[in-house]
């Protein structure tokens, strides 16, 4: 699984692409060089009241599993920039990054995602939107055990702990 995996010939001119070095695909004709590197994505843990805000994925990959609330960074957008404005698209709400907590990579349809995690802080009811169904309120105690990514499993158990620990 890869991103260039079926690649077959140059974007922007249409040549035969062949192999380059470190996971590339090159053009021989115009010399454009294409590499599979991981999509950055960040996502957030907005928590009230002891409880996290999970969304239900209303489209593939893994609909109708939960998520974190967040997505892709477009191109040359900073991490920060692209949370408010996922949160803003698939909730409603206007939130504030206050805590990076890490990266992880995860498997996403036929390439991988680099995920910024971060805490975030915000005010008012959220709603559904965008690429999500449903949102909903979650205890530590009744995260589902499988979300959308595997990753997300960990990010949770690790703010779960941090509840328990006070």
């Amino acid at each position: 699984m890869g991103l260039l995996d079926g690649w077959k010939t140059c974007p922007r001119c249409a040549t035969p692409l062949v192999d380059g070095p470190e996971n590339a695909r090159a053009c021989p004709e115009c010399g454009s060089r294409f590499w599979g590197n991981s999509a950055p994505a960040v996502q957030g843990l907005l928590v009230r009241d002891g409880r996290v805000l999970l969304g239900r994925r209303r489209l593939p990959p893994r609909q109708g599993y939960w998520d974190l609330p967040g997505g892709f960074l477009e191109e040359g957008e900073l991490p920060e920039d692209g949370l408010r404005r996922e949160f803003l698209e698939e909730t409603g709400l206007a939130v504030t990054p206050v805590e990076f907590l890490g990266g992880v990579v995860d498997p996403y349809d036929h390439y991988f995602v680099l995920g910024l995690t971060y805490i975030v802080t915000g005010d008012g009811e959220p709603v559904a939107n965008d690429d999500v169904e449903e949102l909903r309120w979650f205890a530590p105690d009744e995260i589902p055990s499988e979300m959308a990514f595997p990753s997300q499993n960990a990010v949770l158990a690790t703010w779960a702990g941090r509840v328990s620990a006070g």
